[in-house]
Protein backbone atom coordinates (compact mmCIF):
# COMPACT_ATOMS: atom_id res chain seq x y z
CA UNK A 1 0.00 0.00 0.00
CA UNK A 2 1.00 3.65 -0.29
CA UNK A 3 2.97 5.32 2.50
CA UNK A 4 0.40 6.76 4.95
CA UNK A 5 0.40 10.45 5.83
CA UNK A 6 1.61 11.42 9.28
CA UNK A 7 -1.90 11.99 10.69
CA UNK A 8 -2.95 8.47 9.67
CA UNK A 9 0.03 7.13 11.61
CA UNK A 10 -0.97 8.68 14.95
CA UNK A 11 -3.57 6.14 16.14
CA UNK A 12 -1.62 3.02 15.05
CA UNK A 13 1.46 4.54 16.71
CA UNK A 14 -0.40 4.83 20.01
CA UNK A 15 -1.82 1.31 19.72
CA UNK A 16 1.65 -0.16 19.12
CA UNK A 17 2.83 1.21 22.49
CA UNK A 18 -0.46 0.72 24.38
CA UNK A 19 1.09 -1.83 26.77
CA UNK A 20 2.54 1.01 28.85
CA UNK A 21 6.09 -0.29 28.46
CA UNK A 22 9.02 1.67 27.08
CA UNK A 23 9.61 1.46 23.34
CA UNK A 24 12.29 2.65 20.93
CA UNK A 25 11.84 4.52 17.67
CA UNK A 26 13.45 1.67 15.70
CA UNK A 27 11.10 -0.87 17.26
CA UNK A 28 7.96 1.16 16.53
CA UNK A 29 9.11 1.90 12.98
CA UNK A 30 9.35 -1.82 12.26
CA UNK A 31 5.94 -2.49 13.82
CA UNK A 32 4.29 0.32 11.88
CA UNK A 33 5.92 -0.83 8.64
CA UNK A 34 4.33 -4.23 9.23
CA UNK A 35 1.00 -2.66 10.27
CA UNK A 36 0.73 -0.66 7.06
CA UNK A 37 2.09 -3.58 5.00
CA UNK A 38 4.77 -1.45 3.42
CA UNK A 39 7.20 -3.05 1.01
CA UNK A 40 10.94 -2.62 1.51
CA UNK A 41 10.93 -0.20 -1.42
CA UNK A 42 8.19 1.92 0.17
CA UNK A 43 9.82 1.82 3.61
CA UNK A 44 13.14 2.96 2.13
CA UNK A 45 11.74 5.67 -0.14
CA UNK A 46 13.43 9.03 0.45
CA UNK A 47 12.13 12.58 0.41
CA UNK A 48 13.00 14.47 -2.79
CA UNK A 49 16.03 16.00 -1.05
CA UNK A 50 17.38 12.54 -0.31
CA UNK A 51 18.15 13.55 3.28
CA UNK A 52 15.60 11.40 5.11
CA UNK A 53 13.30 8.46 4.47
CA UNK A 54 9.71 9.53 3.85
CA UNK A 55 8.12 6.97 6.19
CA UNK A 56 10.55 7.79 9.00
CA UNK A 57 9.86 11.50 8.53
CA UNK A 58 6.10 10.96 8.82
CA UNK A 59 6.45 8.70 11.86
CA UNK A 60 8.71 11.32 13.46
CA UNK A 61 6.09 14.04 13.03
CA UNK A 62 3.26 11.80 14.21
CA UNK A 63 5.31 11.17 17.34
CA UNK A 64 6.17 14.87 17.73
CA UNK A 65 2.51 15.95 17.68
CA UNK A 66 1.48 13.16 20.08
CA UNK A 67 4.22 14.30 22.43
CA UNK A 68 3.06 17.95 22.21
CA UNK A 69 -0.38 16.70 23.22
CA UNK A 70 1.20 14.85 26.20
CA UNK A 71 -0.14 11.54 24.88
CA UNK A 72 3.35 10.05 24.86
CA UNK A 73 6.39 10.94 26.90
CA UNK A 74 10.12 10.43 26.38
CA UNK A 75 11.83 8.42 29.11
CA UNK A 76 15.26 8.47 27.46
CA UNK A 77 17.01 9.24 24.21
CA UNK A 78 14.86 7.65 21.51
CA UNK A 79 12.80 5.87 24.19
CA UNK A 80 9.17 6.70 25.00
CA UNK A 81 5.93 5.30 26.37
CA UNK A 82 2.21 6.06 26.36
CA UNK A 83 1.06 8.43 29.11
CA UNK A 84 -2.06 8.09 31.23
CA UNK A 85 -3.71 10.71 29.00
CA UNK A 86 -2.81 8.60 25.99
CA UNK A 87 -4.37 5.51 27.56
CA UNK A 88 -7.55 7.44 28.31
CA UNK A 89 -7.75 8.59 24.70
CA UNK A 90 -7.29 5.02 23.40
CA UNK A 91 -10.06 3.80 25.72
CA UNK A 92 -12.48 6.03 23.81
CA UNK A 93 -12.12 3.61 20.86
CA UNK A 94 -11.66 6.42 18.37
CA UNK A 95 -11.51 5.65 14.66
CA UNK A 96 -8.84 8.29 14.06
CA UNK A 97 -6.43 10.56 15.87
CA UNK A 98 -5.51 13.67 13.89
CA UNK A 99 -4.53 17.31 14.34
CA UNK A 100 -8.15 18.43 14.54
CA UNK A 101 -8.62 16.19 17.56
CA UNK A 102 -5.31 17.20 19.14
CA UNK A 103 -6.33 20.85 18.97
CA UNK A 104 -9.11 20.07 21.48
CA UNK A 105 -6.55 18.89 24.05
CA UNK A 106 -5.45 21.66 26.47
CA UNK A 107 -1.85 20.46 26.61
CA UNK A 108 -1.50 20.60 22.83
CA UNK A 109 -3.03 24.07 22.69
CA UNK A 110 -0.61 25.27 25.35
CA UNK A 111 2.46 23.68 23.73
CA UNK A 112 1.71 24.87 20.20
CA UNK A 113 0.08 28.21 20.98
CA UNK A 114 -2.88 27.32 18.73
CA UNK A 115 -6.50 28.06 19.46
CA UNK A 116 -9.35 25.59 19.53
CA UNK A 117 -10.92 24.84 16.17
CA UNK A 118 -14.11 26.72 17.04
CA UNK A 119 -12.28 29.87 18.17
CA UNK A 120 -10.76 32.68 16.16
CA UNK A 121 -8.13 30.60 14.33
CA UNK A 122 -6.65 32.17 11.24
CA UNK A 123 -7.23 30.62 7.85
CA UNK A 124 -3.55 29.62 7.58
CA UNK A 125 -3.70 27.78 10.92
CA UNK A 126 -6.75 25.78 9.81
CA UNK A 127 -4.97 24.86 6.57
CA UNK A 128 -2.02 23.55 8.56
CA UNK A 129 -4.35 21.46 10.69
CA UNK A 130 -5.95 19.92 7.62
CA UNK A 131 -2.66 19.24 5.86
CA UNK A 132 -1.53 15.64 5.43
CA UNK A 133 2.06 16.65 4.61
CA UNK A 134 4.84 17.03 7.15
CA UNK A 135 6.66 20.39 7.46
CA UNK A 136 9.64 18.98 5.52
CA UNK A 137 7.37 17.74 2.76
CA UNK A 138 5.67 21.14 2.51
CA UNK A 139 9.04 22.88 2.31
CA UNK A 140 10.40 20.42 -0.26
CA UNK A 141 7.25 20.62 -2.37
CA UNK A 142 7.58 24.40 -2.44
CA UNK A 143 11.28 24.10 -3.23
CA UNK A 144 10.64 21.71 -6.11
CA UNK A 145 8.01 24.05 -7.52
CA UNK A 146 10.43 27.00 -7.36
CA UNK A 147 13.17 24.87 -8.89
CA UNK A 148 10.90 23.72 -11.73
CA UNK A 149 10.00 27.30 -12.59
CA UNK A 150 13.67 28.32 -12.39
CA UNK A 151 14.68 25.46 -14.72
CA UNK A 152 12.11 26.54 -17.30
CA UNK A 153 13.20 30.17 -17.09
CA UNK A 154 16.87 29.18 -17.28
CA UNK A 155 16.36 27.01 -20.37
CA UNK A 156 14.46 29.81 -22.10
CA UNK A 157 17.38 32.11 -21.35
CA UNK A 158 19.92 29.64 -22.77
CA UNK A 159 17.91 29.25 -25.97
CA UNK A 160 18.18 33.00 -26.66
CA UNK A 161 21.97 33.02 -26.32
CA UNK A 162 24.32 33.02 -29.30
CA UNK A 163 25.85 29.74 -30.57
CA UNK A 164 29.28 30.84 -29.34
CA UNK A 165 27.93 31.61 -25.86
CA UNK A 166 26.25 28.20 -25.77
CA UNK A 167 29.55 26.49 -26.64
CA UNK A 168 31.26 28.38 -23.82
CA UNK A 169 28.40 27.39 -21.50
CA UNK A 170 28.97 23.74 -22.39
CA UNK A 171 32.65 24.12 -21.54
CA UNK A 172 31.83 25.74 -18.20
CA UNK A 173 29.36 22.96 -17.40
CA UNK A 174 31.77 20.13 -18.20
CA UNK A 175 34.58 21.76 -16.24
CA UNK A 176 32.29 22.14 -13.22
CA UNK A 177 31.56 18.42 -13.59
CA UNK A 178 35.29 17.74 -13.29
CA UNK A 179 36.27 17.39 -16.93
CA UNK A 180 38.94 19.36 -18.79
CA UNK A 181 40.98 20.36 -15.76
CA UNK A 182 40.51 24.14 -15.74
CA UNK A 183 38.57 26.64 -17.85
CA UNK A 184 41.88 27.77 -19.40
CA UNK A 185 42.90 24.24 -20.33
CA UNK A 186 39.41 23.38 -21.55
CA UNK A 187 39.32 26.53 -23.65
CA UNK A 188 42.33 25.38 -25.59
CA UNK A 189 40.79 22.06 -26.52
CA UNK A 190 37.25 23.18 -27.27
CA UNK A 191 36.17 24.62 -30.58
CA UNK A 192 35.03 23.53 -34.00
CA UNK A 193 37.33 20.88 -35.35
CA UNK A 194 35.96 20.93 -38.88
CA UNK A 195 34.78 17.32 -38.60
CA UNK A 196 31.11 16.79 -39.40
CA UNK A 197 29.09 16.04 -36.29
CA UNK A 198 31.74 17.21 -33.80
CA UNK A 199 31.64 20.66 -32.20
CA UNK A 200 34.50 20.27 -29.76
CA UNK A 201 36.91 18.16 -27.78
CA UNK A 202 37.62 18.32 -24.07
CA UNK A 203 39.99 16.39 -21.81
CA UNK A 204 38.36 13.70 -19.70
CA UNK A 205 40.71 14.53 -16.82
CA UNK A 206 43.35 17.06 -15.85
CA UNK A 207 46.15 14.90 -17.30
CA UNK A 208 44.39 14.41 -20.59
CA UNK A 209 44.70 10.61 -20.54
CA UNK A 210 41.56 10.46 -22.67
CA UNK A 211 39.32 12.92 -24.48
CA UNK A 212 35.58 13.38 -24.88
CA UNK A 213 34.05 14.61 -28.12
CA UNK A 214 31.15 17.01 -27.90
CA UNK A 215 28.15 17.80 -30.04
CA UNK A 216 26.21 20.88 -28.87
CA UNK A 217 22.86 21.70 -30.48
CA UNK A 218 21.06 24.90 -29.51
CA UNK A 219 17.86 23.68 -31.13
CA UNK A 220 14.13 24.04 -30.81
CA UNK A 221 13.41 20.95 -32.91
CA UNK A 222 13.55 17.39 -31.54
CA UNK A 223 16.90 15.65 -32.05
CA UNK A 224 16.31 12.39 -33.90
CA UNK A 225 18.27 9.20 -34.43
CA UNK A 226 19.95 10.38 -37.68
CA UNK A 227 21.77 13.15 -35.77
CA UNK A 228 23.15 10.61 -33.30
CA UNK A 229 24.21 8.26 -36.10
CA UNK A 230 26.06 11.14 -37.73
CA UNK A 231 27.78 11.89 -34.42
CA UNK A 232 28.78 8.24 -33.97
CA UNK A 233 30.17 8.20 -37.49
CA UNK A 234 32.24 11.29 -36.75
CA UNK A 235 33.56 9.67 -33.56
CA UNK A 236 34.54 6.56 -35.50
CA UNK A 237 36.43 8.73 -37.97
CA UNK A 238 38.48 10.09 -35.05
CA UNK A 239 38.99 6.68 -33.46
CA UNK A 240 37.06 7.99 -30.44
CA UNK A 241 34.78 5.96 -28.18
CA UNK A 242 33.33 8.61 -25.87
CA UNK A 243 30.97 11.43 -26.71
CA UNK A 244 28.49 13.82 -25.13
CA UNK A 245 25.52 15.11 -27.12
CA UNK A 246 23.97 18.20 -25.53
CA UNK A 247 20.85 19.93 -26.82
CA UNK A 248 18.54 22.66 -25.60
CA UNK A 249 15.56 20.73 -26.99
CA UNK A 250 14.85 17.03 -26.44
CA UNK A 251 15.64 13.65 -27.97
CA UNK A 252 13.14 11.48 -29.80
CA UNK A 253 12.35 8.04 -28.40
CA UNK A 254 14.23 6.49 -31.33
CA UNK A 255 17.30 8.56 -30.44
CA UNK A 256 17.13 7.53 -26.79
CA UNK A 257 16.87 3.85 -27.76
CA UNK A 258 19.76 4.05 -30.21
CA UNK A 259 22.74 1.90 -29.23
CA UNK A 260 25.90 1.99 -31.40
CA UNK A 261 27.05 -1.46 -32.48
CA UNK A 262 30.66 -0.68 -31.64
CA UNK A 263 32.04 0.16 -28.20
CA UNK A 264 31.19 3.85 -28.53
CA UNK A 265 29.59 5.34 -25.42
CA UNK A 266 27.36 8.36 -25.88
CA UNK A 267 25.77 10.39 -23.08
CA UNK A 268 22.65 12.36 -24.01
CA UNK A 269 21.80 15.59 -22.18
CA UNK A 270 18.54 17.27 -23.18
CA UNK A 271 17.33 20.74 -22.31
CA UNK A 272 15.61 19.71 -19.08
CA UNK A 273 18.70 17.84 -17.83
CA UNK A 274 20.91 20.74 -18.91
CA UNK A 275 18.97 23.23 -16.81
CA UNK A 276 18.97 20.85 -13.80
CA UNK A 277 22.74 20.41 -14.06
CA UNK A 278 23.19 24.17 -14.25
CA UNK A 279 21.14 24.63 -11.08
CA UNK A 280 22.98 21.85 -9.23
CA UNK A 281 26.39 23.23 -10.24
CA UNK A 282 25.46 26.91 -9.71
CA UNK A 283 26.08 27.80 -13.34
CA UNK A 284 24.13 30.85 -14.48
CA UNK A 285 22.20 30.99 -11.20
CA UNK A 286 22.82 32.58 -7.80
CA UNK A 287 21.41 32.12 -4.30
CA UNK A 288 18.41 34.35 -3.65
CA UNK A 289 17.47 33.32 -0.11
CA UNK A 290 19.01 30.73 2.20
CA UNK A 291 16.90 29.17 4.97
CA UNK A 292 18.52 27.04 7.67
CA UNK A 293 16.51 24.21 9.23
CA UNK A 294 17.95 23.13 12.56
CA UNK A 295 17.39 20.18 14.87
CA UNK A 296 18.35 19.27 18.42
CA UNK A 297 22.02 18.39 18.90
CA UNK A 298 21.60 15.39 21.19
CA UNK A 299 25.36 15.02 21.65
CA UNK A 300 25.43 18.40 23.40
CA UNK A 301 23.03 17.16 26.06
CA UNK A 302 24.93 13.94 26.76
CA UNK A 303 26.17 14.00 30.36
CA UNK A 304 29.38 12.22 31.29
Amino acid sequence: MAIPDFQSIMLPFMKEISDGAEHSTTEVLEKLQHHFQLTEKEANQYLPSGTQKTFYNRVFWAKAHLKMASLIDNTGRGIFRLTSSGKELLNRNLQEVNLKLLKTIPGYIENTGRQRENSSSTESEIDITQSTATPEEIIESSYLSIRKNLAQELLSKVRTCSPQFFENLVVDLLVKMGYGGTIKEAGKSIGRSGDEGIDGIIKEDRLGLDVIYIQAKRWENVVGRPELQKFVGALAGQGAKKGVFITTSRFSSEAKDYQPKNETKIVLIDGEQLSQFMIDLNLGVANHHVYEIKKIDNDYFEEE
